[in-house]
Order: C-alpha cells, then structure tokens, then sequence
C-alpha cells in the first residue's frame, strides 16, 4: 500500500500463549478497538491463536459470551479424557464449539491476514498456519504436549506452538507488519525466577500417602478420582495438570525472553494475571478486565508512536484512530 507514492507498512498483533489467562486477550482487543487501533495483521500462538482468529473472523462476541458463562463445572465438562491417544484429552468438545461458530470457515476468507503458530512433533519445526480450516489451526496451535491430541496435517504431527514462538512477534514482521504490538501473559508471573543453591534435600513433613485406589462402582467415583488427579487433590500437592502446564510455561517463559530480546515489539501489553491459574477458565470476567486495564494503560503511548509512524508515512492512516 502506498501513500502519495510512499509505501507504508502495516499494524501486527502477536498474541502470546497462556492458557485460560488467554480471556485477557479478549479485553486487550476490546480496549485497542475503542481507541480505534485495528491491527491488519494477527499472529497467535496457543490460546492466542483461538482468540485471534476469532477475533480476525468477527466471532470475538460469541467467544466473549462462552467464556463469561463458563464455570469450574462447565470446564471440567469440556475436558473429554481419553487415555489411549498421545494426550489425556482429546479437545473434541472444544473443538466442536468452536466449529458451531465457525464452521467450515478458512484462513484466506478474513478481511485481516491471521497465522497460528504450531510445532512439528519429531523435527521441532515451527510451523505457521495461514490458509485451510481455521478451526483446524487453532487446535493444532493449542494442542499442549500430554495434555492435548496433537493434530495430524499434510502428514506432520502438529502441536503448541507456544514451545517454539511463544508471542510470534517474528510472524508479523513476516508477514509485513511495520509496528508490531505484542501481548505477553506471563510477565509478572516467572519474572523472578533466580537460582537458589545449596537448597538441603531433607523432607520437612511426612511425604504423601499414595492415593488410595477408587472403588469399583459409581462413574461419579471415577471422575471424582480424575478430578483429583489432574487438579490436585486441595493441599498443597499438584495435580498432574498444575505439573505438566507449570513445567511447559516456564520453558515457554525462558523461549519468550530469549525471542523477544533477538526481535522486540514496538509495544509490549502485559496484563497483571499472575494469581491466575492456568485452568482457571471459569475467570473470564476478571481476566478480560485485566486485559483490558493492561491495554488501556498503554493506549496514550501507543496512538502517539502510530500517529509519529503515519506523520512518516510508515503506517496506513485508515487504520488508525
């Protein structure tokens, strides 16, 4: 695009992994939008992804509403286990929510470029998704390693894309993104991390009790004894969930610190939500209102470095507020 024969460049929003601190997208993209800060370009890794693409797809009020309604039940109901695939939850129920609202819909038909981030299981590769299904990218970008079915496309088994581009602000760069906005969840959550030596290896309380087997009988039993499994059992213990995701972010957390200092956004939006769990998913209200407070304490900054951008001609005018 150019500008009285200038070229100009475009708006990108990279929009980084999280888990169920992914609703504070949602409020991130609803203050932007209020400012009339209307990204061309959206690169999404995991739960990013989801929201991105429904965002990019003009479904960010379905997906809004699904969210506020959730409660721990609800989610729980979601999580179809399955224990003899390659993850503990195959994500169909997901999937066919999200398909109810956009169907058969494909990346190339959006009025605004969009590309989710996945990983080739085997080679590592990063894989960027921008054409076919759109429902079938966001699953293969948020499908966590144990926790998730991976998804098999073009004969390559695909998962999270969170382990190789955790907050994909080199896609937008790709793709043709000038100014670049980034929207990191996990900023004040592993920013302190230190080492700490010399740690003695000596129990300070009796280690726990196996769990003891379930009773043969009731399905309620069984799910009871699955609940307990994956979220803990309401001690100080972990559930198999809190390890494998909690292990998983802060490798996402070292991968991000490393990618973003190689190429940094123009503007970086870091919602407050360490106090989040990561399956906190019945948190919607307050996330997307974290997000939103995020966004808008960066709004002055950010239209003042666009409109110094369009006075340079580096970005398009129409799209800007």
């Amino acid at each position: 695009m150019a500008v009285n024969g200038i070229s100009t460049g475009k708006i990108g929003l990279a929009l980084g992994g999280g888990a169920a601190r992914g609703w504070a997208h949602i409020g991130v993209l609803r203050a932007l939008d209020a400012a009339g800060i209307k990204p061309d370009i959206i690169a999404g890794t995991s739960i990013g992804a989801v929201v991105g693409g429904c965002y990019a797809a003009g479904h960010l009020d379905h997906l809004e509403r699904f969210a506020r309604e959730l409660t721990v039940r609800r989610v729980f109901g979601y999580l179809d286990f399955n224990f003899s695939g390659t993850g503990l939850i195959s994500g169909q129920r997901l999937c066919d929510r999200l398909e109810s609202d956009l169907g058969d819909r494909t990346i190339e038909s959006l009025p605004r470029r969009f590309t989710a981030v996945a990983t080739e299981i085997g080679t590592g590769h990063e894989v960027w998704l921008s054409r076919g299904r759109m429902v079938t990218a966001m699953r293969a970008s948020y499908a966590l390693p144990g926790i998730f079915r991976p998804v098999k496309l073009d004969g390559r088994w695909l998962f999270d894309g969170a382990l190789v581009n955790p907050i994909p602000v080199t896609v937008c760069r790709a793709l043709g993104a000038r100014y670049v906005i980034a929207v990191n969840l996990n900023s004040d959550t592993y920013t302190r991390g230190t080492v700490m030596p010399h740690l003695e290896a000596f129990p300070q309380a009796p280690e726990d009790e196996a769990e003891p087997p379930a009773k043969s009988g009731t399905a309620a039993a069984m799910r009871r004894l699955l609940q307990r499994q994956m979220f803990g059992r309401g001690d100080d213990s972990p559930g198999i969930s809190t390890v494998m995701v909690d292990a998983f972010n802060i490798v996402q957390d070292r991968i991000s610190r490393s990618r973003l200092a190689g190429d940094p956004p123009d503007a970086m939006i870091s919602p407050r939500i360490g106090t989040v769990g990561l399956f906190d998913f019945h948190r919607a209200e307050e996330l997307i209102a974290a997000g939103h407070d995020a966004a808008r304490r960066e709004i002055e900054y950010l239209s003042r470095e666009i409109q110094a951008r369009r006075d340079h001609h580096q970005l398009a005018p129409q799209h800007l507020g």
